[in-house]
């Protein structure tokens, strides 16, 4: 995926005499540039049926994964997904599936995105990280989030399984889906929640 990179400067002019040309509407309406620190820093506000979670992402140190995640979120991917494996003790995840009655069914995705895990960012309690196969370069929409510190999910085991931000707000909400009753499913085994947690909306703050 081609990385972006958005470039921020800020640079005074004198002040032209009248013989100028008049600004075009469409110049004088130009949007103010967005600050450098929340360019590195975009929030997402995932609105779940057990309340709502907000991420701080970190484009600095994940740049490719940030960008993947909201581009997802802007697709509107994540709308109606389901938290489809929760194990407490470990971690949540979600944003791959949508569910009617007991039936899960899997979203299309795009092509899988090279592996950050070696970012310097650990699995630690309240980060949010991409989930995927045994391949580390597999990871699409699916992420989860960590309910302890998952050393054994860092760089270098396995390629690392990419960081890339942190629950900011609603960690209380992710501790309640962590605790939920799970069930077992004939296609992904274990650990579905009994009760569907739905993530009804994703969206970038």
């Amino acid at each position: 995926m081609k990385r972006r990179l958005a470039i921020i400067s800020l640079v005074l002019f004198p002040i032209l005499g009248s013989c100028q040309p008049p600004k075009k509407e469409e110049e004088k309406a130009a949007p103010a540039p967005v600050p450098a620190a929340e360019a590195k820093s975009p929030k997402v506000r995932l609105k779940t049926t057990k309340g709502d979670i907000v991420l701080q992402l970190n484009a600095e140190k994940a740049p490719v994964t940030v960008e993947n995640f909201l581009g997802y979120v802007k697709k509107k991917q994540y709308d109606g997904t389901v938290f489809h494996r929760v194990i407490d003790g470990f971690m949540i995840q979600g944003g791959g599936f949508t569910q009617s009655g007991n039936a899960l069914t899997e979203k299309e995705t795009g092509k899988g995105i090279v592996n950050e895990g070696k970012n310097g960012l650990k699995n630690d309690r309240g980060t949010i990280a991409m989930a995927r196969t045994s391949d580390p370069n597999s990871a699409t929409a699916q992420f989860f989030i960590n309910v302890v510190d998952n050393d054994m999910l860092n760089y270098p085991s396995n390629g690392g399984y990419a960081v890339f931000g942190k629950v900011v707000e609603g960690m209380d909400v992710v501790d309640k889906i962590k605790g939920t009753q799970t069930r077992a499913d004939a296609r992904l085994g274990g650990d579905v929640p009994v009760e569907p947690i739905t993530i009804t909306s994703a969206s970038a703050e």
